[in-house]
């Protein structure tokens, strides 16, 4: 049976070390979570952390971040930007399944990318550990890649051939992904669904040429299609469409 391990992402994280040729989630996560929640002076956890961008914006913001992976490539990266820009973070190696803190720790827990790698009684395993750790009140946010997507698909095919760099991957679609923390006890309080900039055929030719020793520039400055493009992404953002056609799709939901 397939599966994503350890070995994956170590060796994901060695190759991607040099951080700036890594795509960010655009500040994805934070600019919903921050939409229902005052994140001053709140404690929060980013599980499956990776690079710990996604979370080390909340410093600014005045949030205690805490950040946890058990990719010791991926702790040596997060350990580097936190040195490097001086962010005041609390970096944990562990195990998301076995998570090392008490009842009712955090105000906020979140993962991207990490609940589709494992399989429903996994998934709700590890959903259930997230909920123990939140306090009464408290948010979890998942975001994970949306199933229908040209991306469910080109994903579909790799993993058929063993070509997939996380080993095995899963999709979801909102109402699942809805329903399966309703039905762990949570109270949906905020669904996004975002496209991605740039688009998924420039990053995988663009990864295609950098094997090849050509490299274009991360992010491609095309002034009028940018202006476009933004345009229309902030008009579907907050709606069914935006659910149904991004690539990347979050709920939040609120422990009682």
């Amino acid at each position: 049976m397939k599966e994503s391990r350890l070995e994956h992402w170590d060796a994901f994280w060695e190759e991607k070390k040099e951080v700036k040729e890594v795509y960010s989630n655009s500040d994805r996560v934070v600019r919903n979570l921050t939409k229902v929640m005052d994140v001053k002076g709140k404690r929060i956890l980013e599980i499956g952390a990776g690079t710990g961008r996604d979370s080390f914006p909340l410093v600014a913001l005045g949030a205690e971040v805490y950040q946890l992976d058990y990719s010791m490539n991926s702790l040596r990266i997060m350990k580097r930007i936190a040195e490097e820009e001086r962010m005041a973070v609390t970096i944990v190696g562990g195990d998301t399944f076995a998570l090392p803190f008490k009842d009712g720790t955090f105000d906020a827990v979140f993962h991207q990318g990490l609940l589709e790698h494992f399989r429903p009684a996994k998934a709700e395993a590890l959903l259930k550990e997230n909920i123990r750790i939140l306090k009464p009140g408290g948010l979890l946010c998942v975001d994970v890649p949306q199933r229908y997507h040209i991306y469910t698909v080109i994903k579909t095919l790799l993993i058929a051939v063993d070509k997939w760099f996380a080993g095995w991957e899963r999709s979801f679609s909102v109402p699942e992904l809805r329903r399966e923390m309703e039905r762990l006890g949570l109270t949906t309080v905020r669904i996004y669904g975002e496209w991605m900039y740039p688009s998924l055929f420039y990053r995988a030719g663009r990864e295609a040429l950098r094997k090849l020793g050509v490299h274009l520039p991360l992010n491609p400055k095309v002034p009028l299609l940018t202006a476009l493009r933004k345009s229309v992404r902030d008009r579907v953002k907050d709606t069914p469409l935006a659910y149904y056609t991004a690539l990347s799709m979050g709920v939040i939901g609120r422990k009682a």
